[in-house]
């Protein structure tokens, strides 16, 4: 902008000293660059005074520009400008990819567990410092604005967990994402007992106290133990051979009107139902024989990675996300 002003400075300081357009451009040029071409035209005094005024400024203001743009060379401010633009390109590209809002404790936690299982991470934070040395592609801003959920890729996006440090944020972040996606699942973090319910009623799929959680597992290994690390390495250790994952009844599948035993789920997939989620949201553990399986329900299902795909294969179409209940 300094440079662009002083060439318009000049340019119309020679025209009023009685150049033509292009020499008082050409006069101005060969002045602020310190050429030492001659005048275009012989300059009277007011001309000469006017000319050493305008090399003084003007021949800094190029110096000045182009010292700007080698530190930026130098520096690697365009290295950073393509890699920001290449990042945003993919983050663009993503689909079915998890948006993580703050990049504290939990946030980390949180996306490491979700890298672990094969998902596209696209984190979200305001500091830059932050996202300086991030692993995962990252997006620097305020959460609570529309436009940068949009550059994340909310559009595309399969859930997006609100792990900010504050409650009002995460409400305020919930109900943007809900605006912008109806049939989003969103995750939220709540601080207090109190704000589970205004995440709740601002759009939030669940609200999870990580303080009242940890108390609770705490709790169940000194009770426990044996049952909480079973549960604990089931869930979270990968090179365990076993896993409880959670399988959508599809419509198209031969599973829905048949009981459980006419199915013959465990015979013939081998892996064992320990409960299931009905339409309604209602859980029913160990279910017996009798129970009319329907699409749109959910089980929960142990099994080794082989056992569960054939689950899969018997009962589902397309995975389906986890219904709305608090």
């Amino acid at each position: 902008m300094a440079f662009l002003l002083v060439m318009a400075v000049g340019t119309e300081g020679y025209r009023l000293l009685g150049f033509g357009y292009l020499d008082a451009l050409y006069q101005t040029v060969t002045t602020i660059t310190t050429v030492g071409f001659r005048e275009v035209h012989p300059l009277n005094a007011t001309g000469q005074v006017f000319t050493m005024a305008l090399i003084l400024f003007g021949a800094g203001t190029v110096f000045y520009m182009f010292g700007v743009l080698l530190e930026a060379l130098i520096d690697g401010h365009v290295h950073q400008h393509w890699e920001r633009r290449r990042m945003n390109n993919r983050i663009q590209r993503m689909r079915g990819h998890v948006i993580v809002c703050g990049w504290g404790r939990v946030g980390r936690s949180t996306a490491q567990y979700l890298a672990g299982l094969g998902k596209e991470i696209v984190v979200v934070d305001r500091d830059p410092q932050r996202l300086a040395e991030l692993e995962f592609p990252g997006v620097l801003g305020d959460v609570t604005d529309d436009s940068v959920l949009e550059a994340a890729g909310i559009q595309h996006a399969d859930a997006l967990i609100a792990a900010l440090d504050g409650d009002a944020d995460n409400v305020y972040v919930t109900l943007s994402s809900r605006a912008i996606r109806a049939d989003l699942v969103i995750i939220a973090r709540a601080r207090t007992e109190g704000s589970k319910s205004k995440l709740l009623r601002a759009g939030a799929n669940r609200a999870v106290n990580p303080q009242l959680i940890g108390g609770r597992r705490m709790a169940a290994f000194a009770l426990q133990p044996n049952v909480a690390e079973f549960l604990d390495v089931v869930m979270h250790d990968e090179t365990l051979e076993f896993r409880i994952e959670e399988i959508g009844i599809g419509s198209g599948s031969a599973a829905p009107d048949r009981t459980v035993a006419d199915a013959e789920l465990r015979r013939t997939t081998g892996a064992l139902v320990l409960a299931l989620r009905t339409v309604d949201g209602r859980f029913i553990a160990n279910p017996n024989g009798d129970i009319r399986l329907q699409a749109g329900m959910v089980l929960i299902a142990l099994g080794t990675p082989p056992q569960l795909e054939a689950l899969r294969a018997a009962v589902a179409v397309t995975p389906r996300s986890s219904p709305r209940h608090p």
